[in-house]
């Protein structure tokens, strides 16, 4: 590296003379997997030179690890590396999941002139865009655990129960047995200032020009950042030449991409499995071989469509022809739990009905979100009806449809609501009820109180005033067949995915203090709680 760093690689490479376009992937999860060592056989055998290496500090490379922080520079210097190699053509690209995704951006912000394309799959977002709360995840503290030191720790030593339920939350770290500077500076940074925004690229999409291919999946527990930047790809400067050269891929897949036709108890057929490395290939080849595969010709937007269980192929996203929907909430002021009274439709709430549902929010006893323990998969298509018997949790449903309903784009949600404390959360779930009872979770979302207005001005609330919040609950792609209902599920916790909010007002991640939070949602004609859905009507 520039500053004399060694960074330790495997080249694979064709049997063949001549030169080669490369591919170069960055990881900081051991280059010698079975993963790593079949894609390099691949793209191998195909013509490219592809190179794995271990980031900074972590594995065979030398230097220290600090996430994020050196991927830019280091990826500017391994890309122009390998391009001025003999046996490579000067033409490279760059492939990765996860953490291996967001490095590809943020050296792409640096403009290595040897980049040529990206496939970024499950890609995280900025800071705070997943993470709405000011706070790491709590699950976020087994990723620290994992990848502190060199080589990758052994999570099943550690009772991740207990560590995420410790307060406060800025010593989780040591409940683990492994003391981390980074974990207490996550926390100590607790809204967005110059410490986070070194890592932001989502605001600075106009300053890359390559072709990508974004992939991910609806039950990825990063699945929000894929469809954002194929957004913010395709809605720039008409002047870039890569603004028409964006295509995306989302499957039915959790966080570990394609990997089985089955996620929980759903199966959803053997076309929801691709191959992957075909797929990739494809792409590559057009960009860095210039073969003429008709890939450009091509719709840019393909999406399998659940419930339906077929694969799609659409001209934008969100789909252009979306009917944006609003459904309301309504009760007889009862909605509490599986067994209250809420009723979810499109007719807006009316003057004389029932304008307000109740609970207690307890964080002590938040309402759990279902999970392993370990962080390599955050929830998923679980069956939430029996956390629904909780009276801390607001249930409202639809009647059974009489015909199926196609929802596919963003989820959002506007609720209003009132809290006797000074900081609370508000979280709001669309499911899919089945005829069996089943309470198909398909995505949700959050907002924190004091973050209504942005993650960079916190503003605590007044007690017993009434705020709208703008819940962002991320994408999906399914059909609710006839005889299903529609429901949603709003909550002050959904714990481990998001730390509880103590309801103090105090500072975040240093204190252990709790109180009971009394929560009132409205729904009437002045304050039309709703979610709203991207319907897609028939053909």
């Amino acid at each position: 590296m520039r500053d004399g760093v060694l960074l330790s690689a495997d080249i694979y490479q064709p049997k063949a003379e001549g030169e080669f376009p490369a591919i170069v992937v960055r990881t900081p999860y051991g280059k010698t997997t079975d993963q790593s060592h079949q894609t390099g056989c691949f793209f191998a055998e195909n013509g490219y030179a592809i190179m794995y290496m271990d980031v900074r500090g972590r594995e065979d490379s030398d230097g220290e690890f600090i996430p994020y922080r050196n991927e830019g520079i280091d990826g500017y210097d391994s890309i122009e590396w390998i391009a001025a190699q003999p046996w490579c053509m000067g033409k490279v690209g760059t492939l990765g999941g996860s953490y291996l995704g967001r490095v590809q951006w943020l050296t792409a912000l640096h403009k290595p002139p040897s980049l040529k394309t990206m496939i970024p799959l499950v890609t995280p977002s900025d800071p705070f865009v997943e993470w709405p709360t000011g706070l790491p995840n709590p699950q976020h503290i087994c990723w620290v655990y994992r990848t502190s030191g060199r080589v990758q720790q052994n999570l099943n030593v550690v009772n991740w129960a207990e560590v995420y339920d410790h307060l406060p939350m800025i010593e989780m770290d040591e409940k683990t047995g492994r003391r981390s500077e980074q974990w207490k500076e996550e926390v100590r940074h607790s809204y967005l200032d110059d410490y986070w925004k070194h890592l932001c690229y989502q605001d600075k999409f106009d300053q890359i020009d390559l072709p990508v291919l974004h992939i991910s999946g609806w039950y990825d527990d990063e699945q929000i950042g894929t469809p954002l930047n194929f957004i913010g790809m395709t809605h720039t400067d008409e002047s870039k030449k890569s603004k028409h050269h964006q295509r995306l891929l989302m499957g039915p897949w959790p966080h570990q991409v394609n990997k089985s036709t089955t996620f929980g108890e759903l199966e959803f057929g053997p076309t929801s499995i691709i191959d992957m490395h075909q797929y990739q290939l494809r792409w590559f080849d057009y960009w860095l071989k210039g073969i003429d595969n008709q890939l450009m010709e091509e719709a840019p937007v393909q999406i399998f469509v659940m419930g339906e269980n077929k694969w799609r192929q659409e001209q934008e996203w969100p789909l252009a022809r979306t009917a944006w929907t609003k459904y309301y909430l309504h009760s007889d002021g009862n909605a509490n739990s599986l067994f209250g009274d809420g009723t979810l439709s499109a007719e807006k709430p009316k003057i004389g009905e029932p304008e307000e549902d109740h609970y207690r929010y307890d964080p002590s006893n938040p309402v759990p979100f279902i999970t392993e323990m370990i962080s390599s998969q955050i929830g998923g298509a679980d069956d939430y009806s029996a956390i629904e018997r909780r009276d801390d949790v607001l249930v409202y449903t639809t009647e059974k449809l009489t015909e199926d309903l196609e929802v596919t784009g963003p989820v959002t949600a506007e609720i209003y609501a009132s809290t006797d404390g000074r900081d609370t959360d508000f979280m709001v779930k669309l499911l899919d009820v089945w005829p069996s009872g089943y309470a198909q979770r398909l995505t949700d979302g959050m907002v924190r109180g004091r973050f209504r207005e942005g993650m960079e001005t916190p503003k605590l609330l007044e007690p017993g005033e009434i705020y709208p919040f703008h819940v962002d609950c991320w994408n999906t792609s399914h059909v609710f067949k006839k005889g299903h209902k529609i429901r949603i599920e709003v909550a002050s916790s959904a714990f481990p995915k998001y730390d509880r909010n103590l309801n103090t007002g105090d500072e975040l991640g240093v204190t252990s203090e709790m109180k009971t939070a009394n929560q009132t949602i409205y729904h009437n004609e002045q304050h039309p709680s709703a979610i709203v859905l991207p319907v897609i009507p028939k053909r």
